[in-house]
């Protein structure tokens, strides 16, 4: 469609005076907001880009004639504010939350079970009725709440940890797919909830123009977003394509009379705001499942990306009457997709030694787009498994990755096997040191022999010794490790303790006050508990959970490096492998001479480590933390439990009592529904310690 040509704002106002241009100027404002709305949420834009320039050029030339009249919800004011020094922070008046997550069917037939069965005893749902649910896609972008005041934009920001979030208000008002003032009138506040994100064929232009300027092309388009909406300089986020999809509301001062969901995104989307456009209401829990599979099958065809559906109670008052736990509605329920598995060229097979010198195979694959991000390296294992899967170099293999679990190839695949494709030898020498490599019966993991004297194993060592849950040294991380490992200065843990401020003042992106920031850390080190001491020498088998077991046991490290063999097994859950493993490294005279270095010349005083009460709540029961928490970190939550009288280890097994899953759990929680261990939230975890 085209429109017809318009008059100059100069014509206009020699005919009719500053009248003609003002009226001129409001249509302008009107005819503009409107194919903004027709481009960025309908998706049907009836005029052409350069005629829509056209009209946003006519706007700016009136307003500059007359800057008096210019007002913040002109659509040539998406321009961007002033650049800001920081982004700083916004509490929410109605917190964000986050939502429980689901990963099969089972699970997602609980939780229609548990709604029904609430909402029953309540006499809110008859004896053979079914819950109607609202669906939704669960888009793979940034949240951020939008905030306006009788129609007028006027605060926007990022969810953050749920209480605070971040002022993006100056860049959100560049997003042309967000109205900077809503299409119908509305008193007081309405706050509304949404995802921002870019659609993949955007991205992809976006990415091109970088790389032909020369800048740093993106990830993928969940990241690109998030850093074109967290720019301190607006300028930059107008330049990004980026769209928008309300999803909730927070604050209403003045809600509308509906009661259901459904009926609030479609007022939503009548007042502008573009409503996430999949959006369905279902009944009962064949409805969740088929539109979870509907969804399924048209996900790579959708613009956008997306990793999983969202089912939310369609009624506000069964809403309401349910509830939340910790930070997530008991009305709502994230149903994710499984892992993602894609093709790709497996290079080359290469070596990586660990702390302990295990030898892993590690695959360096053809870059590919896979659970969110771009892989080239994905885990193989051991040579065993390498044999098994029949994996052989110049093959094109499947790679599997979901959530935070490391990228792995699943398998070759045969048919697609080049005639050139090379069968993997494990190496008979370390490739960092030359040592010799030994594969001892019953193991399944080849090592180097050569201990501290190859280079691979002493960094990752002291990167171990100087991680948050050893000896906590902030600052000392792997790339200063690796710095002062080629130079010669660090030798062995001992080694740490002698550094000076001058000396490292001088390596590579360290100054000054990062130096002297690291000797502080460094003293702050010198009085762990027993038990981080001991976790931090790196002892082959012998973990957090363990290395206290060790510490509550002997008292002190001069009891222990004078403990007989045979005591080793009367710790709890030391057995014979784990007994001989403290016992070899203990009994090395060179370990030896490190441990009385540091205790003897370096001033470092291991505290006892605190007994468990044998009385407490979780006396005798056993955790495993996964994924992200939002109330503690990991640590913080350990300490907790420890406090309790419980332990916490690093693996499950049948022996686990609980695995406590946050966000993004990977792998420990798959293998835990396997092995039947309970789950818990943070909720559930929190209940627990206060039971």
């Amino acid at each position: 469609m085209t429109l017809p040509a318009r008059p100059s704002a100069e014509g206009k106002q020699t005919a009719g005076g500053q009248p003609a241009a003002r009226s001129r100027l409001e249509q302008l404002r009107a005819e503009l907001a409107d194919h903004d709305y027709r481009y960025y949420v309908l998706d049907e834009p009836v005029i052409a880009d350069v005629q829509y320039d056209a009209l946003m050029r006519e706007l700016q030339a009136i307003e500059a004639e007359h800057p008096e009249w210019i007002r913040s919800d002109s659509p040539s004011q998406r321009v961007g504010g002033k650049a800001r020094s920081e982004l700083g922070e916004i509490s929410h008046a109605v917190p964000m939350l986050s939502l429980a997550n689901a990963f099969d069917a089972e699970e997602v037939a609980a939780f229609d079970r548990r709604v029904s069965d609430a909402l029953r005893a309540s006499g809110t749902l008859a004896a053979d009725g079914e819950v109607e649910y609202a669906c939704e896609v669960k888009l793979d972008g940034l949240a951020i709440s939008l905030r306006y005041h009788d129609g007028l934009l006027v605060q926007a920001a990022t969810r953050g940890d749920g209480q605070t979030g971040e002022d993006v208000t100056a860049n959100v008002r560049t997003i042309r797919a967000i109205p900077l003032r809503l299409r119908e009138p509305v008193a007081g506040v309405v706050e509304v909830r949404g995802e921002v994100l870019m659609f993949r064929g955007d991205f992809d232009a976006l990415n091109q123009a970088q790389g032909e300027r020369g800048q740093k092309v993106f990830i993928n388009p969940r990241n690109a977003a998030a850093g074109s909406l967290r720019q301190l300089d607006p300028q930059i986020t107008r330049q990004r394509p980026l769209r928008f999809f309300a999803y909730g509301w927070g604050q209403l001062d003045h809600p509308p009379s509906a009661t259901r969901h459904s009926a609030m995104l479609d007022w939503l989307a009548g007042l502008g705001l573009p409503a996430e456009p999949m959006r369905q209401v279902v009944r009962g829990l064949d409805g969740l499942l088929g539109f979870y599979r509907r969804i399924g099958d048209a996900r790579r065809a959708l613009p956008y990306d997306i990793d999983g559906v969202v089912y939310k109670v369609d009624s506000l008052p069964a809403q309401q009457q349910l509830g939340f736990v910790s930070r997530a509605p008991r009305f709502a329920l994230a149903h994710k997709f499984p892992a993602e598995e894609v093709n790709t060229e497996l290079l080359d097979i290469e070596i990586q030694v660990g702390r302990t010198g295990a030898l892993t195979p590690v695959a360096r694959l053809k870059p590919v787009f896979v659970g969110g991000v771009t892989v080239t390296n994905a885990t193989l294992h051991n040579e065993d498994e390498i044999r098994r899967k029949d994996v052989r170099i110049g093959d094109t293999v499947v790679v599997r990755r979901a959530g935070d679990v490391i990228p792995e190839v699943v398998a070759p695949v045969p048919a697609l096997r080049p005639a050139d494709a090379r069968e993997f030898v494990m190496p008979s020498h370390c490739p960092v040191c030359g040592s010799g490599i030994e594969r001892l019966e019953g193991e399944i993991i080849a090592r180097c022999t050569g201990g501290l004297f190859c280079a691979a194993q002493r960094k990752q060592a002291l990167t171990h010794a100087a991680g948050r849950r050893a000896l906590d040294i902030e600052g000392l991380g792997e790339k200063l490790v690796d710095q002062l490992v080629e130079r010669g200065r660090l030798q062995t843990l001992a080694d740490v303790f002698t550094l000076t401020a001058e000396e490292l003042a001088g390596l590579d992106r360290m100054g000054p006050k990062s130096a002297q920031n690291l000797i502080e850390a460094i003293d702050r080190a010198r009085q762990p508990t027993l038990g981080r001491f001991l976790f931090a020498l790196g002892i082959r088998h012998v973990g957090e959970a363990t290395a206290r077991d060790l510490a509550r046991h002997f008292g002190s490290m001069e009891a222990l490096l004078g403990a007989p063999a045979d005591d080793l097994l009367q710790v709890p859950d030391v057995g014979p492998v784990v007994a001989a493993s403290v016992a070899h490294f203990l009994g090395e005279p060179h370990n030896r001479e490190v441990i009385h270095a540091l205790l003897s010349q370096h001033g470092v005083a291991p505290r006892p480590e605190p007994l468990q009460v044998r009385g407490a709540a979780l006396a005798g029961k056993t955790f495993v933390l996964t994924g992200t928490l939002h109330d503690w970190t990991r640590d913080e939550a350990a300490q907790k439990i420890v406090a309790a009288g419980g332990k916490v280890t690093g693996s499950v097994s049948r022996k686990t009592s609980y695995v406590v899953a946050g966000d993004d759990a990977g792998s420990k929680l798959v293998k835990a529904r396997e092995l039947g261990v309970v789950v818990l939230d943070e909720a559930g975890l929190r209940q627990l310690l206060e039971s």
